[in-house]
């Protein structure tokens, strides 16, 4: 097989000779014709492998030579890169060419490159070769941290707990690297004389918004904090959000009565009213107002409490007093209502008002009722006083006089003990004639007066007396009991035995 590329040219030598010996010499000149079997061969010579984003255009990036080994046509080489790329191909000199930056780079469109340089000859039928050039764009700190939103807005309960999360406020950076760590920041500033860092605070690595103390929608409803995003390049780069703190009322706050006041005066303040007054006469009205806003300001009033149920009505929503029905001449002429406002907050809050209203035609009548009026209330309350006095003083003499006897009954009884006690001694201590001197009579005291003992128990004295021998004394009186009673007396008629009695049984001891 013949080569273009190995040898163009071929010189032959021919000889022919014949049988005698007789030779002859001729030269043949054969020209190899060069068909197009060969494609292009591209050498680079020169390349980077990365470069900057933003580059100016003109910016070298790699050069590269295309050689083919055919001739004429099929030798001619063109090289060709994409169109969509920012790059362009320059022929400098010869089949040397060189790859430029056509428009600027942006990294974080695209990040890499793989440039496809193709090398075609003009052969019938074209030959061509492809090279491959990889390219990495390097960062630079060109693109600012940016907001998903232009402004934000966060709600938050008033009396909030210390160190409630508010929000999360984020940033993207579409750099790389050290260009894309982002740090968060608030913009100094005075509220209500306080820097804004005593009432708020953002972490800085992630943006969560912090409250610092309870917030008081009575001070103030809303915040405007400005929050910053800055990059960790060299030089960084930052950008700012508004953000809108709207503080949310709660029902923290009763209403506030601000008529009828209390008196400073120490006086009792009355409201007046005709005895000839119609029904849906205006006798006057309970103005309240309520810090918090909204629903939890939103008031109603009630009749609470009257001291003559169906005689006066309050309006709901107006807080006026009217009469119900006409005054009559048994009505008191001191009303007293108790007025309750509520708002309409969860839970509802509170606050009552007690109303003094007199019923009279004219202001002389007024002063002279109202001091009746209470004239009778203070006679009333005395006369109370007086018999709680009486009361008193009745219950206490009944006690002392209760405890008086009990101590007379106790001294009463120690004193007749004593007085039994001391008997008891002198008449064992005597002997039986010193008593009586009749012989029967002797005879009977001889046998109920011995063996007289005293015992005490429980604090009580009694008296014990032994079960009397009746036998003896009835035979020794037998005979005399049949005689006449008058010769009793002599005591020679009716002698009485000096036998010795029979001794006493001895007591019960079931006793």
């Amino acid at each position: 097989e013949l080569d273009y590329e190995d040898s163009a040219f071929y010189d032959v030598d021919v000889e022919a000779h014949d049988g005698p010996g007789l030779r002859a010499r001729g030269k043949v000149l054969v020209t190899v014709l060069d068909v197009n079997d060969n494609a292009p061969e591209v050498t680079v010579t020169s390349l980077t492998s990365s470069i900057q984003e933003a580059s100016s255009p003109g910016t070298v990036i790699a050069l590269f030579h295309a050689h083919d080994s055919d001739s004429g046509e099929n030798g001619l080489v063109t090289c060709s890169i994409p169109d969509n790329l920012p790059f362009r191909l320059e022929k400098t000199y010869g089949n040397y060419h060189r790859l430029l930056v056509h428009r600027t780079l942006d990294r974080e469109e695209v990040s890499e490159y793989n440039i496809t340089v193709t090398a075609t000859d003009q052969g019938t039928p074209p030959l061509s070769t492809e090279t491959y050039i990889s390219l990495q764009v390097v960062d630079i700190n060109d693109n600012p941290p940016t907001f998903s939103h232009a402004s934000y807005s966060a709600y938050l309960p008033e009396n909030n707990p210390r160190g409630a999360s508010i929000l999360s406020i984020t940033a993207q950076d579409p750099d790389s690297g050290e260009n894309a760590q982002i740090t968060y920041s608030l913009t100094e500033d005075t509220i209500q004389g306080a820097p804004l860092s005593s009432y708020v605070s953002i972490n800085s690595n992630t943006g969560v918004l912090y409250a610092l103390r309870s917030f008081d929608y009575e001070q103030f409803q809303d915040l405007k904090v400005l929050v910053t995003a800055r990059d960790s390049g060299n030089p960084p780069l930052s950008s700012n959000v508004s953000l809108s703190l709207f503080v949310l009322d709660q029902n923290d706050n009763t209403p506030e009565i601000l008529y009828p006041t209390l008196p400073t005066d120490g006086s009792t303040g009355v409201e007046l009213a005709p005895r000839s007054a119609e029904p849906g006469y205006l006798v006057t009205k309970v103005v309240a107002v309520d810090k918090d806003s909204g629903q939890n300001a939103w008031l109603s009033y009630r009749l609470l409490k009257a001291s003559e149920p169906g005689l006066f009505s309050v309006g709901l929503h107006t807080g006026e007093v009217r009469t119900a029905r006409a005054l009559l001449d048994r009505d008191a002429l001191k009303q007293s209502l108790v007025v309750t406002v509520q708002d309409h907050g969860q839970p509802p809050l509170s606050a009552t008002v007690t109303l003094t209203i007199a019923v009279a035609d004219s202001i002389p009548d007024i002063l002279g009722d109202l001091g009746s009026v209470d004239t009778h209330m203070d006679q009333e309350d005395s006369d109370i006083t007086l018999y709680l006095v009486v009361a008193v003083a009745v219950v206490s003499c009944v006690f002392l006089a209760f405890v008086i006897v009990l101590l007379t009954l106790r001294l009463r009884r120690w004193h007749s003990s004593r007085l039994l006690r001391a008997a008891g001694s002198g008449l064992s201590s005597m002997p039986p004639s010193q008593f009586v001197g009749v012989n029967g009579v002797r005879a009977f005291l001889q046998t109920y007066s011995h063996e007289v003992s005293l015992t005490a128990d429980s604090g009580k004295s009694h008296l014990i007396f032994p079960q009397p021998n009746y036998a003896d004394t009835l035979l020794s009186q037998e005979s005399c009991e049949r005689k006449d009673p008058l010769s009793l007396l002599d005591d020679s008629k009716c002698p009485v035995e000096d036998a010795p009695l029979v001794p006493q049984a001895p007591p019960n001891t079931d006793w």
